[in-house]
């Protein structure tokens, strides 16, 4: 199933040629996916993995450009393309505004890790970590 997210570009996140810079759809696939990687993790109890989550691989697909408009907010819809024990991959459909039958802007992926802070080094997801994966995205 589908997550979404919603999230508000800022006038800040403007290049010269008044759409979202690329740099900053990056930042836009992040503030999409914090409310479930971190806030829904610590509300089932997990508190290991909000500690720790890095980007291993991100590939950022543009079809067409985000405008910043005010009070305007885009969708992020957010499906788990693949679980791993040691990783989690996500892929992104990021559109020009709220409703889904707005223009896909973005297609993206990313591959994040579980890391322990602590010992500085990637980790395995534990097991109720990928129930909780699962069950998050299945229920969305």
């Amino acid at each position: 199933m589908t997550y979404v997210s919603h999230v508000q570009p800022r006038w800040s996140d403007m290049d010269v040629y008044g759409h979202v810079n690329h740099a900053n759809v990056v930042t836009l696939l992040e503030e999409a996916r914090i409310p479930v990687l971190f806030g829904d993790a610590v509300k089932a109890g997990l508190t290991d993995l909000p500690k720790g989550v890095v980007v291993v691989k991100l590939a950022v697909h543009y079809r067409t450009p985000i405008v910043v408009e005010p009070e305007r907010q885009v969708r992020v819809e957010i499906t788990l393309a693949e679980l791993k024990a040691a990783s989690i991959t996500l892929a992104y459909r990021v559109h020009t505004g709220p409703e889904a039958s707005d223009p896909v802007a973005v297609i993206a992926e990313t591959v994040l890790a579980p890391y322990d802070t602590g010992k500085l080094r990637p980790r395995r997801l534990t097991a109720d970590e990928t129930e909780f994966l699962k069950k998050v995205f299945a229920d969305a």
